[in-house]
């Protein structure tokens, strides 16, 4: 068995990921960009919780691809990013120990900053000069 990313139960990844989305319920710009996609949100918080268990214990319970989602979507901007990541930030201080905190942080910086670069990249395909390889 792999030992977690670092000390954190499936427990309280389930308990961040429940905080973060009613706080993005009400978050004035996030809000309705989620909300225009999702209709079941015990259904896609169970998702995320699966995707984190899967990125920090290893468990082998998410099934999902969320590049081609957040690229689909077609109102996924790169300014949201560091506010859904703020709003996440937040979550994490006011929900786990110091430590936990702070790594969980920096792996979802690191996942944000993929998921944004796919997004920009996908925007200026469809605006700018198309590339042709």
């Amino acid at each position: 068995m792999i030992p977690p990313r670092f000390d954190v139960t499936a427990d309280q990844i389930d308990q961040v990921v429940a905080v973060f989305y009613g706080a993005v319920r009400r978050h004035e710009v996030l809000g309705p960009v989620f909300a225009g996609h999702i209709a079941d949100w015990p259904g896609h918080e169970a998702k995320i919780a699966a995707f984190w268990r899967n990125a920090i214990l290893y468990e082998r319970s998410y099934d999902g691809n969320p590049m081609r989602v957040h690229m689909q979507a077609g109102d996924v901007r790169a300014d949201h990013f560091p506010i859904w990541l703020g709003l996440f930030d937040e979550t994490l201080r006011r929900t786990l120990p110091p430590d936990a905190a702070r790594a969980w942080s920096a792996l979802a910086h690191r996942i944000g900053a993929g998921l944004r670069m796919g997004v920009e990249d996908l925007r200026e395909r469809r605006t700018g000069v198309p590339i042709l390889r």
